[in-house]
């Protein structure tokens, strides 16, 4: 089992979706991940550190994305992508400590499961969720954890 720290799987999983592809070389999938998880790793590595360090931070977090998202996006097709963002939600928004939300496509044969492991609030008092987050895709699972905030228009961004 793969180990895959700092949420860099799970941002690029949950922000897949909805951004077009430019890569000729790619498949789209790989395209759509690989954009998907350097925008959203760029963003979760602007919230560290401030001035040359949250630069750098922005960088690494960026081409860490870029990078995890390209491997998950060659595997995940467009349904895998809905079951894990509509499970991701329910967990998050729903579910008590400790208990998981599955998914699976019985298509693609790939699953996964998302479990919240701890709840927080930020100042304003929006929750902000702890989670463990496993995806087997062709028979290997990846690990990930992360925290994700709900935003006052009731989605949940991926805070780390």
């Amino acid at each position: 089992m793969k180990i895959v720290r700092n949420a860099a799987f799970g941002i690029a999983l949950l922000g897949m979706a909805g951004l077009s592809a430019c890569n000729q070389n790619a498949g789209d999938k790989e395209t759509i991940g690989s954009l998907g998880g350097a925008a959203l790793g760029g963003l979760a590595g602007a919230q560290v550190g401030s001035g040359s360090g949250q630069l750098a931070a922005t960088a690494v977090g960026a081409l860490l994305g870029f990078f995890v998202g390209q491997e998950v996006g060659k595997s995940l097709d467009k349904a895998d992508q809905l079951y894990a963002e509509r499970s991701a939600g329910e967990a998050l928004e729903s579910n008590p400590t400790g208990q998981s939300t599955t998914w699976s496509n019985p298509d693609s044969g790939n699953s996964g499961t998302i479990t919240p492991t701890r709840t927080s609030y930020t100042d304003a008092g929006q929750p902000c969720r702890e989670y463990q987050q496993t995806v087997t895709i062709g028979g290997e699972t990846q690990q990930a954890y992360g925290t994700a905030c709900r935003q006052p228009d009731g989605s949940w961004r991926i805070a780390n």
